[in-house]
């Protein structure tokens, strides 16, 4: 019997925790970053808001846990990735970036969320930005800096563009207006011709350095 109470405790709380990260999803899609108050999400899951509490610590460590559930670059790590060190991670970067350049667009949440950092500071936020850098530091160091060598600050720069050019396509294209160059970000045509313009830039890159 006590087995199953503590099973059946166990669930519930993972029941609950799940509600607090979905109803934080649904405000920030529908208030924006504005609206995530403890009431209003405590509200919106149907838990007692005192749950936060007890499960995240409070409303930072509910909003971190969501942050890196919802973020791209923070769950990709050379733990998860398979690569075939020939062609300098080539191949394994056109991936990465076209996964980005399509999650973002697809994820409505994470526009909101990106833009919330750009606007405000919160411990949250800056360790979402932490915790990218620290993956993109162990991409950088197990892969592509021994390829490049001399030039591996150069590729990092190369790559730092490539990373910020893709996130602002996707958030100028929702936030003001779908053409950018006059290509329409929101269109399969526009999105196909970023997406060539990606491989040429990185295979040029390859080539030259």
């Amino acid at each position: 019997m006590e087995r199953k109470e503590v099973s059946g405790t166990v669930r519930n709380k993972e029941r609950s925790k799940i509600k607090f990260l979905e109803a934080v999803g649904k405000i920030l899609k529908a208030q924006g970053f504005t609206g995530l108050k403890i009431n209003n999400i405590a509200s919106e899951a149907g838990v007692d808001k005192k749950m936060i509490y007890t499960y995240f610590g409070g409303l930072d460590g509910l909003m971190d846990t969501y942050i890196r559930s919802q973020d791209y670059w923070s769950n990709v790590s050379t733990e998860k990735i398979q690569t075939d060190s020939k062609d300098g991670g080539k191949v394994l970067l056109k991936e990465m970036l076209y996964n980005q350049f399509t999650y973002v667009h697809e994820k409505e949440e994470l526009q909101k969320l990106l833009l919330w950092r750009l606007s405000e500071e919160r411990p949250a936020l800056r360790k979402m930005t932490e915790l990218q850098e620290e993956n993109g530091e162990e991409l950088f160091k197990a892969i592509f800096d021994p390829h490049f060598g001399k030039n591996a600050e150069k590729f990092r720069a190369i790559t730092a563009l490539l990373v910020s050019g893709l996130y602002y396509l996707n958030m100028y294209a929702v936030f003001n207006g779908s053409c950018f160059s006059g290509l329409d970000m929101q269109s399969e045509k526009g999105r196909k011709q970023v997406e060539e313009a990606l491989s040429f830039l990185i295979d040029k890159t390859y080539e030259e350095l």
